[in-house]
């Protein structure tokens, strides 16, 4: 695994039905996920879209979710927003500085805390329509021109984040910095 740094720019979690997280200065993690937040458990219900039917009851593969400063920026960007893009209104649970292509950190890479505690990514993070909604109705663009739900999900594909589980238990501070190990595959042989 190839070692790299990154800093916790903000962490939140999800209280309400909506897409939105509430950011605060810390939370603790557990091993069902993020106290207090609505994804929370070791299993989950699948939606439409995701890898089983609709309604199968599935371990919890997102007990979190992530993304990068600089893939935001990139997003922005390309929609030629007016403001910058808050994290808590793209959905994420995490939002770190320092790692260039985030969405592309591969199945076993792991986060590790200053307390001890771990992340685990175990998928890269689709662009959802809540959030593109949610975009739309908050953001305009330099020009004036409306943004569609298209045009930020569009955008936003293979540059949502990642999605993850708690390995290790600990609290999980804004400002932190982070230890990413990714991970790579053993040579076999």
């Amino acid at each position: 695994m190839k070692d790299e740094k990154a800093t916790l720019i903000s962490v939140s979690i999800g209280i309400g039905d909506d897409v939105a997280k509430q950011e605060r200065e810390h939370v603790m993690a557990d091993l069902e996920g993020f106290v207090d937040d609505k994804h929370r458990g070791y299993s989950r219900v699948c939606y439409e879209g995701d890898t089983e039917p609709v309604g199968t009851v599935r371990r919890n593969n997102r007990q979190w979710s992530g993304m990068s400063q600089e893939e935001v920026g990139e997003i922005e960007a390309a929609l030629n927003l007016d403001q910058r893009l808050l994290p808590e209104d793209l959905g994420v649970n995490v939002f770190v500085g320092g790692i260039k292509d985030f969405s592309k950190l591969p199945k076993g890479t792991k986060l590790r805390f200053p307390s001890g505690a771990v992340l685990v990514v175990e998928d890269f993070n689709p662009p959802c329509a809540h959030m593109a909604d949610k975009i739309v109705s908050l953001y305009k663009t330099c020009s004036g021109k409306p943004l569609t739900r298209r045009q930020v999900l569009i955008e936003a594909k293979r540059k949502r984040g990642v999605v993850g589980v708690v390995d290790v238990p600990g609290n999980i501070c804004s400002g932190d910095l982070i230890d990413v190990k990714r991970y790579k595959s053993p040579k076999l042989g």
